[in-house]
């Protein structure tokens, strides 16, 4: 089951010249959907949350994903996103990008929690996802 399920319109600067999504901008539809992932689970807006909770972003630290049918310009997708399954700092989402309920790409992202590391400045550290945000996840 779903956690986030979101409608997209496929648009011209997703395409390459012959008009079929060029694959790294599937890359970007679902990291956008792991942001709004967050906000679904009853947290604020990424900038907000940077801010308020004191954590440096969560960044891809491993992605894969399978094609198995193109779409093109035009196209009214739907992407679905299950709930991160989380380790000690990092977590993993998977997304799926469906086309009149056809898969056409699957794609397994590992995302790592990090802070400010007070030793480098300007420098991150992986820290343990809170318990309050792996409960927002649980509930739904």
């Amino acid at each position: 089951m779903p956690f986030l399920t979101r409608r997209v319109r496929i648009e011209w600067g997703q395409c390459d010249p012959a008009g079929i999504v060029y694959a790294p901008r599937y890359f970007d539809m679902f990291g956008e959907s792991t942001i709004l992932l967050f906000e679904a689970a009853g947290l604020p807006r990424k900038r907000d949350m940077l801010r308020e909770m004191g954590v440096a972003g969560f960044p891809m630290v491993d992605v894969a994903a399978r094609f198995l049918r193109p779409t093109a310009y035009g196209d009214d997708v739907t992407i679905e996103s299950a709930a991160p399954v989380f380790g000690n700092a990092s977590f993993t989402v998977e997304h799926r990008l469906l086309l009149d309920d056809v898969i056409c790409v699957e794609c397994t992202e590992k995302r790592v929690w990090t802070v400010p590391a007070t030793d480098r400045p300007g420098g991150l550290k992986a820290e343990r996802v809170p318990d309050t945000i792996r409960a927002l996840f649980a509930r739904k």
